[in-house]
């Protein structure tokens, strides 16, 4: 009966009188998403304060709230909805841990070091094929890599050094020989960002972060390729940036690739941008044909050596293929491969004619196109400042023009509509996907307008 009571008396309690009970709605945290998710994620959320229409949740550092927010939050908030109706938002804040959590030392802390470390070595190790008598040397990168040398030479003297280029153009060569050339008489740590961020997000979930800060702040030379690839994820780069500082504090040597100039790194904080241009930043660029050639003929003395067989390419073959390689020395050595083996397989020497059939389908393929390319040539098709283009001025001379290239940045790039609008002086996805509605219906209606859509197009291939 007082049961019964009860139940009757919560029929009348209003939506803004309910209370939460978080026990319960973490069970149902539990069923919703699995085990998994649960114990790993949401466990550690904790309700702080309620509120009729918002909650205020607890987590223990930047990057869960962040990964919760990015990955969970839409089905959080319906779950605690179904609780009390009247919720429609959710807020974090970020509760400190228990320092001593995370200061005391662990019995199997050298364990949990010793494992970062194999699993470091298992994937990262240096390749002794990749040193700097095996990197051919020409005009794009003759200075990458004699400050690489420099490097070796002078510890610190250039801090960072920071090798910037295109995808297949040596970088990671020349970081690995210069780890190669420093391992004997250093603590050498050779990482690429992208397994950086592995180990940092596995210390997070095993509550280990002291060991992971330790072994990463204890390196003599610290090489990490593909920065690039910490865009957007801002604990990450929070954690990167106390890295960075420890080891220059420290007189560490830091060496650094990625794929464009610092300043240009999308989704990056300014003070890691600006501590990374702080150093010496080299630029690789686009091998010359002397360069091209020079690779191939000495990729053919390895092929020849290493399976003893004899490889005949006239020099015209050779310059043939190092002309119309137009990208990056990867693609220039997958050609290079193709080309042997046609050769190999019907046993005779080829002509140009030959390798222009062989090569057609590779040679004639779409070239690779940026959004900062797009925007170079249609700020130059219209004769107006690309800065301009950018801007936030309105009127038509710039509105169209940026609207065109907003649209080719969507049909002649892998880049996501958010990240389009970035590009375009941090203008919303929105703004872009109007520019491409525009565009398309203006070029089916408008003979001007699709001639000058093609043009632009054949301009961004051929260059």
């Amino acid at each position: 009966m007082e049961n019964n009571f009860t139940k009757k008396q919560n029929a009348f309690i209003s939506e803004e009188e309910k209370t939460l009970n978080w026990e319960e709605v973490q069970i149902s945290f539990k069923k919703t998403f699995g085990n998994e998710i649960f114990n790993s994620w949401l466990q550690k959320i904790s309700l702080i304060k309620e509120y009729n229409d918002y909650l205020v949740l607890g987590v223990p550092t930047r990057f869960f709230r962040d990964w919760i927010v990015s990955r969970y939050l839409d089905k959080i908030l319906e779950q605690v909805k179904s609780f009390k109706l009247s919720l429609n938002r959710i807020e974090f804040k970020i509760i400190e841990e228990n320092k001593q959590n995370q200061e005391f030392i662990k019995i199997d802390e050298l364990n949990k070091v010793t494992e970062i470390k194999d699993s470091i070595l298992n994937y990262n190790r240096l390749n002794p094929n990749l040193n700097f008598d095996s990197f051919i040397q020409g005009k794009s990168n003759d200075i990458a890599l004699s400050y690489s040398k420099k490097v070796c030479e002078h510890i610190s003297r250039y801090n960072p050094l920071y090798l910037c280029g295109g995808v297949g153009l040596g970088k990671t060569h020349l970081l690995n020989a210069i780890g190669l050339k420093l391992q004997n008489n250093n603590n050498v740590m050779f990482i690429s960002a992208e397994r950086f961020m592995y180990h940092f997000i596995k210390s997070i979930k095993k509550n280990d972060m002291v060991n992971f800060k330790d072994f990463f702040r204890k390196s003599s030379v610290f090489i990490i390729d593909d920065i690039q690839f910490i865009s957007g994820k801002e604990s990450l780069q929070e954690e990167f940036f106390h890295t960075f500082n420890s080891l220059i504090d420290k007189g560490s040597q830091i060496i650094i690739s990625a794929d464009r100039p610092p300043m240009k790194l999308d989704r990056v904080q300014d003070r890691i941008k600006s501590r990374l241009a702080g150093g010496l930043v080299v630029d690789i660029e686009t091998p010359d044909l002397v360069l091209k050639v020079k690779i191939i003929k000495k990729k053919i003395e390895e092929i020849q050596t290493q399976f003893k067989e004899n490889i005949s390419l006239s020099e015209e073959v050779i310059t043939y293929i190092a002309s119309e390689s137009k990208t990056n020395i990867r693609e220039l050595i997958g050609v290079l491969n193709r080309v042997i083996a046609f050769s190999r397989v019907h046993n005779k020497s080829l002509t140009i004619n030959d390798c222009k059939n062989i090569l057609k389908d590779v040679f004639n393929q779409i070239r690779i196109v940026t959004v900062d390319k797009i925007q170079n040539v249609v700020s130059n098709y219209f004769n107006i400042a690309l800065s301009e283009m950018l801007s936030q001025r309105r009127s038509r001379p710039l509105a169209r023009p940026r609207q065109i290239a907003m649209y080719l940045a969507k049909k002649m790039t892998s880049r996501s509509l958010p990240e389009i609008g970035r590009r375009f002086a941090n203008r919303d996805h929105t703004t872009v996907i109007h520019a491409v509605k525009t565009i398309t219906r203006l070029s089916e209606q408008d003979d001007e307008m699709k001639k000058n859509i093609n043009q632009i197009k054949s301009l961004l291939i051929e260059q």
